[in-house]
């Protein structure tokens, strides 16, 4: 089977993004959309890993300081998780920078918490 692309995947995780929110709308805890998301994506063939750790090297050496993809698909994807009142620039920033800790391409930031989940998703690109 060919590898999808960033672009392909990404078509996909919005698709899926819809379906959660329509089925369970927002308010719910992070880790349920979270969860709910992965068994969307696994269900369509895609390979989805949860709470990824991503260690940040600094002089040389890999340091574990804690910082966890929400999702990862295709090894290729990173999904970012909020359901929260309003996305702050913090939240924006911080995909950019797993994007650059991890070298991968693609980000997509998702506020479920939101009444028109189309403004609560952000794709976030690392030179794509």
């Amino acid at each position: 089977m060919k590898q999808q692309t960033e672009n392909e995947l990404s078509y996909l995780i919005r698709g899926a993004i819809f379906k959660v929110y329509n089925e369970l709308g927002p308010g719910l805890f992070e880790s349920v959309y979270e969860t709910v998301l992965m068994y969307e994506l696994e269900k369509q063939g895609l390979s989805v890993k949860k709470q990824v750790p991503l260690p940040v090297v600094y002089d040389g050496i890999e340091l574990e300081i804690g910082f966890r993809l929400d999702l990862l698909v295709n090894n290729k994807v990173i999904i970012e998780i909020k359901s929260v009142e309003t996305l702050s620039k913090v939240h924006h920033k911080q995909v950019l920078t797993y994007l650059k800790i991890s070298e991968l391409k693609l980000g997509i930031l998702v506020n479920f918490n939101i009444d028109e989940i189309t403004k609560g998703i952000f794709r976030k690109v690392n030179g794509l």
